[in-house]
């Protein structure tokens, strides 16, 4: 079989099968996406926006995932920015993936208000690009929402919808999948938190994911999840030092086996962790 028809065929299973792939970061993956409850980093721009106004500092966040499962056409890559401000904030971002006969890219603008410290809403507005060699390119326009509610100062219940207004390519139907999302994320100590979350593409089964990340020290964080439709385990590291949030995940796929993540936030705010940062602007004690 040609190299350039198994990498299309790849990517089509890949989409298909593994859609979260295209969700960053290495913190998120390595918690299985079940960050539905939680979404208070950049990355949060590409899932659920609400969760920005939880932040009142200045992020930057840059992944790249070179070669996933050891396939180089389907690497892919995202950067974020956010800016609070006083009626809100404002995140965009970028993505890129594929290769040279077949390319996807998005650009992304959200906005998040906080409501009296307990209630977040958000929205954000996304055009998607395909290009592929020899066939031209074209693009389309969706819009997605979300929000977050603390229940109690430790128990927080997020969700968002991806592409509302069915955007499609051209005339054919569902090449941008609609997806529901919802999740718990609960603080169980101060340094620890379990999130789960339940999503739901309209034209697949719902899958259910599971992670837990633990604080072990200020400067060092221990993450790990799970989740099915497609069954995977995920694993990964969060290395906090001054401005700079390093993380790694790996994840297993049932029929591809195994890949790495790796991700990069840099945080203009106090050397605090983003717990203490988190809850010391929504004053929470």
């Amino acid at each position: 079989m040609p190299k350039f028809l198994l990498s299309f065929l790849l990517f089509i299973y890949f989409f298909s099968t593994n859609f979260p792939q295209y969700n960053p970061g290495a913190r998120q993956i390595s918690i299985a996406n079940s960050d539905a409850g939680l979404a208070n980093d950049v990355f949060s721009v590409f899932n659920n926006m609400s969760g920005l106004s939880q932040m009142n500092w200045r992020e930057i966040g840059l992944y790249y995932s070179p070669a996933p499962f050891g396939f180089s056409e389907m690497a892919n890559g995202f950067i974020a920015y956010h800016e609070p401000f006083s009626i809100g904030s404002l995140g965009i971002g970028g993505m890129t993936y594929g290769f040279e006969l077949y390319r996807e890219s998005r650009f992304t603008a959200a906005f998040s208000h906080n409501f009296d410290n307990s209630f977040f809403a958000g929205i954000s507005l996304n055009y998607h690009s395909v290009s592929i060699k020899k066939y031209g390119s074209t693009g389309a326009v969706y819009v997605d929402v979300g929000g977050l509610y603390y229940l109690t100062y430790y128990i927080r219940w997020g969700f968002f919808v991806q592409n509302i207004n069915h955007a499609t390519f051209k005339d054919y139907n569902d090449q941008i999948p609609i997806i529901l999302n919802t999740g718990i994320s609960m603080d169980i100590l101060n340094n620890l938190s379990l999130n789960a979350s339940v999503e739901k593409d309209i034209r697949y089964n719902a899958s259910i994911s599971a992670g837990i990340e633990y604080d072990i020290i200020k400067y060092f964080s221990l993450r790990s999840g799970f989740s099915n439709e497609p069954s995977r385990y995920t694993a990964g590291i969060g290395i906090h030092y001054f401005f700079f949030d390093v993380d790694y995940a790996i994840f297993t796929h049932s029929d591809l086996g195994m890949t790495h993540q790796v991700g990069l936030i840099i945080n203009f705010s106090s050397d605090k962790s983003r717990r203490e940062k988190l809850r010391e602007y929504l004053e929470i004690n």
